[in-house]
């Protein structure tokens, strides 16, 4: 473990200088401050450092501490230069600089067709832009979705096709406590989305590909083509591409959400356990080769073939690139003789990956993928010292178990924050998936290996399904027991901070016998459950209205205190995937829960009162009689399409705010929009301004 005093931070470099890089990329991303002023800052500071250097020798030694923070600075200013640069919005030749609604487009598909639902949807480099009858190249990517028809469009990777339909800008869908998918496509240099009919585009001949890349997606398909061959059931085919190479197209989505709830979903999110899996094996093969000298030279070069060549064929997707990048260094440093500096290993990996790809740092399992590799350097060994068994195989099993309790001690707050959820019965599941997983990987391996061989391969296809199947069954009992996760966790960034503060203090403690780490553990613990009970008191007395953007879908949520009413169309209820993806995350954010009965009282054409606040849904034809006085409410609710028109609404009610939910047409809400206008009506459209928000 590091040591606790500042002067033996000289021997991890790669830390010192890792901090500052990191603070440079978060500040510029959330200040954004112009190229210009960075690179004029990162000029002062080189002009102190040099006028530094000129110094005297005695007054260098007494004031080395200044030298100490212009190089801090200064590296500070490069996480802030390379945001800059690698967000594509600050290219001359991006997209939204040069495109105008009824330009045409040349774009060009970088992935093949993958089929949706309702549609089939690629990727797609944009090349040129034509503008005043002249094209220009142009720099950015785009999602295109496809009409899916009576047979698949003939398009696939390369293809290269010209349309002008106006693009539409990727938005979040506003729900409370939701994914920032804006961001997260932003972060790919996708910034803009366009939905295609036949008649919507042209197909030019010839194809626009990179024969590596072409290669990839042609061993992928081949890859899976194996497995579906030879491996029986969709479930199990799914989960086998999936552990294999990360194809995840064809996955069960309540399968996915068992092996999130039991915390084992790293097994079918390719990542640094299946590189790790195929260096174990390495470091196996290598093992009784150890005492030939030439085996030692040859090891290493043989080790990062083989992983980089698993990357590559996993699509090169950025978890399992930068596992690679991480493993590599450890390798590299193994071979010289650096394999104890493990902290400046993995510190210079995280480095050369924030300076290829600063936006790494908002990807959770780049964040879940160091957590997790520093915590069982840090605590495997002081874990397994816990018990002795002198009996081989049960030390062997406590040594697996104790890595899996040591990875969860610095991943637990990053899982909160992110997942909202805890698997309490992780220990278990990780305990008999991953040794189990492992098996099947190696399994998959020698799968394609006597492919070629058809009887070899339809048995070890028959093993693999059992074995996946056996695992599937396991993480779906598991996943049943009413136990088995801890939802609605919620913690601010500031509570993951300190929760953090907690468990590295009291792990100071325990492993130094430390009175400051303890006292400061209790301190922050203190902090944390004060701001707990602050939340907690605040969630007491909420009380919210929540139209939520559910496409072509009707959610309504009334949030009183702990608990919610739903009204809204039942395949909300009966579909887990999609209640979990929309409603929620808002349902985590304010910690509630369903209401005994869960009933609102919400029905159509009927007005019900909340603390005082009035309430309306309209979702079927309303029989206008003229009143004496205007009905008076807060809030009207449209939905459902109902045949009505704004200025009898007006006529009839006395409203603050008009809400069009997104189960309404968007050429209806249109004109319901232009009538608002008109008559100079408060107006919120869901589908189009995100879900609607408000406190009664």
């Amino acid at each position: 473990m590091i040591d606790n005093y500042p002067n033996q931070l000289k021997k991890y470099p790669f830390i010192r200088l890792l901090t500052p890089l990191v603070a440079g990329i978060i500040l510029q991303w959330y200040l954004q401050f112009s190229i210009v002023s960075i690179l004029v800052a990162a000029v002062i500071v080189l002009l102190f450092l040099v006028a530094f250097s000129l110094t005297g020798l005695s007054l260098r030694f007494s004031a080395r501490w200044l030298q100490g923070v212009l190089i801090i600075l200064l590296f500070g200013l490069t996480g802030a230069t390379v945001t800059f640069t690698k967000d594509i919005r600050h290219k001359p030749g991006w997209l939204g600089n040069n495109y105008q609604a009824g330009d045409s487009l040349m774009l060009t598909l970088e992935e093949p067709l993958v089929e949706k639902t309702n549609s089939y949807k690629a990727l797609a480099s944009v090349n040129a832009v034509k503008e005043a009858g002249s094209w220009e190249n142009t720099q950015g990517k785009i999602l295109v979705y496809f009409k899916k028809g009576n047979e698949q469009p003939p398009l696939g990777y390369g293809s290269v096709i010209l349309l002008k339909k106006v693009l539409q800008p990727i938005t979040n869908s506003g729900n409370p406590g939701g994914f920032d998918y804006q961001r997260y496509c932003l972060f790919q240099d996708i910034t803009a989305q366009v939905f295609l009919k036949d008649n919507d585009y042209t197909l030019l001949p010839g194809t626009n590909t990179s024969l590596l890349q072409q290669k990839l997606f042609e061993i992928r398909d081949a890859v899976i083509k194996t497995l579906q061959q030879n491996i029986p059931g969709n479930k199990e085919q799914g989960v086998a591409e999936a552990l294999l190479i990360g194809y995840r197209d064809h996955l069960d989505k309540e399968l996915v959400q068992a092996y999130s709830n039991t915390g084992v979903v790293h097994i079918i999110a390719i990542s640094g356990l299946h590189l790790g899996m195929i260096y174990g094996l390495m470091l196996g093969i290598f093992a009784p080769l150890r005492r030939y000298r030439l085996a030692k030279w040859i090891q290493p070069f043989i080790i990062l073939f083989v992983l980089w060549a698993f990357t590559l064929v996993a699509g090169a997707v950025p978890s399992i690139l930068r596992s690679a990048v991480m493993f590599s260094f450890i390798v590299i440093g193994a071979s010289i003789g650096r394999k104890t500096n493990m902290y400046n290993t993995l510190a210079a990996s995280a480095f050369c990956m924030l300076i290829y790809n600063p936006f790494m740092l908002w990807d959770v399992g780049f964040l879940l993928s160091y957590a997790a590799v520093i915590s069982i350097v840090l605590f495997m060994q002081p874990v397994y010292r816990w018990f002795y068994f002198r009996n081989k195989w049960i030390d062997k099993i406590w040594a697996l178990t104790s890595v899996t309790i040591s990875a969860q001690v610095l991943t637990i707050p990053i899982v909160i924050f992110y997942f909202h959820q805890f698997p309490n019965l992780f220990l278990l599941t990780n305990f008999i998936a991953v040794p189990l997983s492992g098996i099947i990987l190696y399994g998959e391996i020698l799968l394609l290996c006597v492919s070629f061989i058809g009887v070899a391969a339809q048995f070890m296809g028959v093993v693999i399904g059992i074995m996946v199947m056996a695992m599937n069954l396991f993480i779906e009992y598991i996943n049943q027991l009413p136990f088995a996760v801890w939802n609605n966790l919620q913690l601010s960034v500031l509570q993951t901070w300190m929760l953090f503060a907690v468990i590295i203090s009291a792990c100071i403690w325990l492993l130094k016998k430390s009175t400051n780490a303890f006292v400061t553990s209790l301190a922050f613990l203190c902090l944390f459950t004060v701001s707990i009970c602050v939340d907690l008191i605040a969630r007491n007395n909420q009380q919210k209205l929540i139209v939520y953007n559910v496409p072509k879908q009707s959610a309504i949520d009334i949030v009183q205190g702990k608990s919610y009413m739903f009204t809204g169309d039942s395949i909300l209820i009966k579909d887990g995937f999609l209640r979990n993806f929309h409603l929620k995350p808002a349902r985590t954010l304010y910690h509630s829960s369903a209401a005994v009965g869960n009933n609102t009282g919400l029905q159509k054409n009927r007005i019900i009162e909340v603390n005082g606040k009035t309430i309306m849904l309209i979702d079927s034809a309303i029989n206008y009689t003229s009143l004496p006085n205007k009905i008076r409410v807060d809030i009207i609710i449209v939905s459902k399409n109902p045949k009505v028109y704004m200025s009898q609404l007006q006529d009839v009610f006395e409203f603050k705010t008009i809400v069009f939910d997104s189960s309404n047409p968007l050429w209806k809400t249109e004109l319901w929009k232009k009538d608002c206008e008109n008559l100079h009506l408060r107006f919120h459209s869901v589908a189009q301004q995100g879900a609607f928000v408000m406190d009664l």
